[in-house]
């Protein structure tokens, strides 16, 4: 039988200097310990044990030249950490703060979110401690081949099936994917993401903010609401922001806030136009990592170094990094009338958040669940790939959609709680743990 604490401090102790992965760790084998000790299966093959612990990890040398003619170095990741259900799946992410620690939270987390779309795909995750930030694109491109000039010997489409993540967009899988044929010379679903002309999915760009989106109108309906006259934030302005941003508009709420390092934007006429939209997708590729001039463009209000969770809205969508919303970020939101709390990026919230929206009886939904429409896209473009096929937009769309209504479903089953309400933290960590430790079991290893 495990017990919680003893099992966490010989994790901890194994995995020093690590707190993002303690931290996920924490929240799933708090959410699934007690199925674990109540099925023999489990305990026989010592599934807690084996499922915290990635496969393989494999750390590089980046060396690339930037335009002064200088000689740059970083480190480059892969975390290959389960493939129990399917090829390692997830992004990279290229960031000053990436560390190992990250990675692997953020692999870990990837493996139960790819379970849950019911997909079959492993987890993992990748990336690099290189800030694109400031540079330049041919920077941004030497950097890119250099990196897969390593990372190709341990990828491929049955192996291992990287994407993008916070730093690696359109442009970054495109030099990747370059770097990759002209090594391998051959055309093959090894990256998701990839541009229109050369093996990417229609929807995939949207994906993981449309996903969400669809996700929460299940939340809303099960709660007898709608998106309808909604007041909405959103924080981040790149990919998945933008998504949301689309999305929630479409669905009737209003959006008047993203935000970026620099602080956040109110524009209280709604950011729901293609003109708006389109330029988040220019900040984001400018490099220069803040929102600011959005507000000069649209005549709305800029709040210099603060955080957007302190305007009143009816619903928060956290879109941006991990962490990013903590407890008294929460306090603030339920005291200035929050009803639903949406997690979108990666473990968003921090535990006291999660805890404080929990007691308030506000609905907080997971990265893990909320997000995976990002990576069940992904998925969707692989089975593209793999039968040289190109689907429709309504096609991928319809599919996404009903993902994510499976995924909704699920979390509820196995979240419902005594007295009606879902937990849908523990609702999607049972879900996606279940059928990870059952192949596991099943695969004797």
């Amino acid at each position: 039988m495990y017990n919680l604490d003893e099992f966490m401090a010989e994790l901890e102790r194994k995995n020093p200097a690590q707190p993002e992965f303690i931290q996920a760790a924490r929240e799933v084998i708090e959410s699934v310990i007690d199925v674990v000790n109540n099925n023999p299966k489990y305990l026989a093959n010592k599934i807690l044990d084996r499922i915290v612990e990635p496969e393989r990890v494999i750390e590089f040398r980046v060396e690339w030249e930037d335009d002064n003619h200088q000689i740059q170095v970083n480190r480059g990741y892969r975390v290959q950490f389960n493939s129990a259900i399917g090829p390692y799946k997830g992004g990279l992410r290229f960031s000053k703060n990436v560390t190992l620690g990250t990675l692997k939270f953020l692999g870990f987390e990837q493996t139960f979110k790819n379970s849950l779309t019911t997909l079959p795909m492993g987890g993992g995750k990748g990336g690099s401690d290189f800030d694109p930030v400031g540079k330049s694109d041919n920077e941004i491109l030497r950097f890119c081949r250099s990196f897969m000039t390593e990372l190709y010997k341990y990828i491929g489409p049955d192996t291992d099936v990287p994407a993008g993540d916070l730093g690696v967009g359109g442009r970054e899988i495109g030099y990747l994917y370059g770097q990759y044929k002209r090594i391998r010379q051959e055309n093959t679903g090894v990256l998701t993401g990839k541009g229109q002309n050369w093996g990417g999915s229609l929807i995939r760009p949207e994906a993981t903010g449309f996903g969400a989106m669809y996700f929460t109108n299940e939340v809303l309906k099960l709660n007898g609401d709608s998106f309808e006259g909604k007041r909405v934030s959103i924080s981040g302005f790149g990919n998945v922001a933008w998504g949301a941003a689309m999305k929630a508009s479409q669905l009737g709420a209003k959006v008047v806030a993203i935000s970026g390092p620099d602080g956040y934007i109110v524009d209280e006429n709604g950011i729901n136009t293609p003109e708006k939209w389109a330029y988040m997708l220019e900040l984001r590729s400018s490099n220069k990592n803040v929102v600011a001039p959005y507000a000069e463009k649209f005549g709305a209000k800029f709040v210099p170094g603060r955080k957007v969770w302190e305007l009143p809205v009816d619903i928060a969508f956290t879109c941006a990094l991990q962490n990013e919303l903590n407890g008294d970020d929460a306090k603030l939101l339920i005291k200035n009338g929050v009803k639903y709390a949406i997690e979108v990026s990666n473990m968003g919230c921090t535990p006291e958040a999660i805890a404080a929206f929990q007691a308030a009886k506000i609905p907080f939904c997971p990265g893990k669940a909320v997000n995976a429409g990002g990576v069940a896209t992904s998925g969707l473009e692989m089975s593209q790939n793999a039968e040289h096929l190109k689907w429709s937009a309504e096609e991928v769309d319809k599919q996404l959609h009903t993902i994510m209504k499976n995924i909704f479903d699920a979390c509820v089953r196995e979240g419902k709680e005594a007295d009606g309400t879902v937990n849908y933290v523990k609702g999607a960590n049972i879900a996606g743990f279940r059928k990870v430790a059952d192949a596991m079991c099943e695969l004797g290893y």
